[in-house]
């Protein structure tokens, strides 16, 4: 199985100017959790890191120590542009694609090997966890508008798995048609192709702010116990 690591990773709201996905977690580098969890998967050989150049020196280093070989792939301006950079920039032999954020860097061997597993039945797929909270939507000035049916309403994360063909198909699509999307499943959608959800983990949260960072630690601290 194949796996694309979107890794631009702005610190910016982790007041940092540099990759998010460089910043120490328990003393090693955010991303350096993420390719561990790839290395013990037990279905992925090939991983690709999609980000920009001034960072690969420093990935490179992280991949090194951790004896996990890495391809670089230069991305675009936004996570779409990059993902499309990601899926040409796949092996000729590639069929079927992981892609999972770098700064979800809790995800679990098994969480890999349960999304490459599914994906051999399915030509789209996303990790989510059912939602808890009651959400609600809200319009411009701030009023509540409905209440969804929350036994309907499912949090997405990665891995987000796909046909490679089919998905770069959708890619081609959306830049045609101008869509702008914040993930791949939302390509499949709008191209009327199915996404099969597969049960995600709550501890795989996506690392933003310093509180995500604190939180992580946490969690990784009770992991590892």
């Amino acid at each position: 199985m194949h796996l694309l690591i979107p890794a631009a990773g702005s610190g910016r709201r982790m007041g940092s100017d540099r990759n998010k996905l460089l910043l120490p977690l328990l003393g090693k580098p955010l991303i350096a959790w993420t390719l561990l969890a790839a290395k013990h998967s037990r279905h992925i050989e090939w991983i690709g890191i999609i980000g920009q150049p001034q960072d690969w020196q420093d990935f490179k280093a992280v991949a090194a120590d951790l004896e996990v070989t890495v391809h670089f792939i230069q991305g675009g301006s936004t996570r779409q542009e990059s993902v499309y950079c990601g899926l040409k920039g796949l092996p000729a032999e590639a069929d079927r694609v992981l892609i999972h954020d770098g700064a979800r860097c809790l995800a679990t061997p098994e969480l890999f090997d349960r999304c490459a597993e599914a994906l051999l039945e399915t030509p789209g797929l996303i990790a989510a966890v059912p939602v808890k909270d009651t959400i609600k939507v809200v319009d411009a000035e701030g009023r509540i508008k409905s209440t969804p049916d929350r036994s309907q309403l499912w949090a997405a994360q990665t891995p987000q798995g796909f046909d490679v063909t089919q998905l770069l198909t959708c890619h081609e699509t959306g830049i045609r048609q101008g869509w702008a999307v914040t993930d791949d499943a939302a390509l499949f959608e709008q191209c009327h192709l199915p996404v099969k959800i597969v049960l995600g983990e709550e501890t795989n949260l996506k690392v933003t702010t310093p509180v995500d960072l604190a939180i992580a630690e946490f969690i990784l601290r009770q992991r590892l116990a």
